[in-house]
């Protein structure tokens, strides 16, 4: 659920003001909190793929909001085994480690300061088939699949953690979730109002590789589904002619399992719609915002679309205003030969949110090589600057000759 990527905007320095003329709803930290998967899993489980809701422990968040990334060893055939010591400190008990005279070069597992978190996503991965898709409260960590040879599956723990340690969402997720929201003055005492009461989790879910020119996302407003869309931002020629029975599936699985129960009025919820095509599958709910990308539509196009409803006092009374209300058909819009999305696999998606290899490279070693290459870039960077410096000289010595 992170914000609207600044490369697909229009213009990313006037993102904030266009988001303040919009005319959306108040969105309050309730809508969000609805949003999480952890929340609308109990009420949809027989729609969606299979998945396993872990809670988070206060350590492993500690652990997500550390800088560097280091990975417990996966490979390790036992777990390793700790001392408490008089000292109340943790030391880990390995022969290896005492005969090892440099005992500085060993880094710490980090897994130690959760480990019965560790062993429980360890025994998750195998219950679900030995590879899963890890997501928290609402986001997946897509933008970080450039880490693990572009895919989400994920077959150990230290894949998970590498994954939810390199994405943007997710820290999203972590320390933004609550932003552009006001507190909900009809919510109970129980609803956190800052993101350290949300109990935070991990999603698992059964890996499988979905086909994505059937994911669709679909726009409830006022309790009507209003436009549905592509999710994949390319061309698919096969689509066109099932424009009638998807719009149709989604109409009816939308009528009979989300709008009777879903708390709130307005929100956008994500399915995938496998073949033979006769079935829907609840990925997502997210929250009707400005941080949800409209994809194929535009914010002001959905905001501005006219509903011919009753009005809701005749609606909540289960009255009749005497006018004839059609059933609303949600526009349904997939990418065309000729349209400039269909061009889209030209440019790798989350592009913006990429580093360096080297980068990478030397943050999976720990402190210590990040250091050092932080310390090497720095050198270069000087030799450039003397470099640029020195050739300014000479042109200057060149010109009043």
């Amino acid at each position: 659920m992170p914000e609207l990527d600044p490369q697909n905007s229009d213009n990313a320095e006037s993102a904030p003001r266009v988001k303040d003329r919009l005319p959306f709803p108040p969105l309050y930290k309730s809508h969000i909190l609805h949003c999480s998967y952890a929340h609308w899993h109990a009420l949809y489980r027989s729609i969606t793929p299979k998945a396993r809701i872990i809670p988070l422990t206060p350590a492993f968040l500690e652990y997500l909001h550390e800088d560097g990334i280091v990975l417990p060893d996966d490979n390790a055939e036992t777990l390793p085994r700790w001392s408490d010591s008089d000292s109340g400190i943790y030391s880990q008990d390995r022969e290896a480690e005492e005969e090892d005279d440099d005992d500085d070069d060993a880094l710490l597992d980090p897994s130690i300061h959760f480990l019965d978190l560790h062993i429980h996503i360890k025994t998750v991965i195998g219950e679900l088939g030995g590879r899963v898709a890890p997501k928290l409260n609402w986001s997946a960590p897509k933008d970080a699949t450039w880490m693990t040879g572009n895919s989400m599956a994920c077959r150990t723990p230290s894949d998970i953690y590498l994954l939810l340690k390199s994405s943007d969402f997710i820290t999203h997720d972590l320390e933004h979730a609550f932003d552009d929201c006001i507190d909900d003055p009809s919510a109970s005492e129980s609803v956190p109002k800052t993101l350290a009461e949300v109990p935070y989790t991990l999603v698992l879910r059964k890996y499988l590789e979905l086909n994505p020119s059937l994911e669709f996302r679909c726009f409830v407003r006022d309790r009507t589904l209003i436009a549905i869309t592509q999710r994949d931002l390319n061309h698919y020629n096969f689509l066109f002619p099932m424009v009638d029975q998807l719009r149709t599936l989604i109409q009816d699985f939308f009528a009979s399992n989300l709008n009777p129960t879903f708390p709130d009025p307005d929100f956008v919820f994500d399915v995938y719609i496998p073949p033979p095509h006769k079935r829907v599958w609840l990925i997502d709910i997210n929250p009707w915002a400005y941080r949800t990308d409209p994809l194929l539509f535009s914010w002001l196009e959905l905001l501005g679309l006219e509903l011919d409803l009753p009005a809701e006092s005749e609606r909540e009374a289960g009255g009749d205003d005497g006018i004839e209300h059609l059933p609303f058909i949600p526009k349904l819009r997939l990418v065309g030969r000729d349209d400039p999305e269909a061009y889209g696999f030209m440019t790798p998606q989350y592009s913006a949110h990429k580093l360096p290899k080297e980068v990478v490279d030397a943050s999976l070693g720990g402190p210590g090589p990040l250091r050092e290459f932080a310390d090497r870039w720095k050198e270069v960077l000087g030799q450039a600057q003397q470099e640029q410096g020195g050739a300014s000289e000479g042109e200057e010595e060149v010109a009043n000759a």
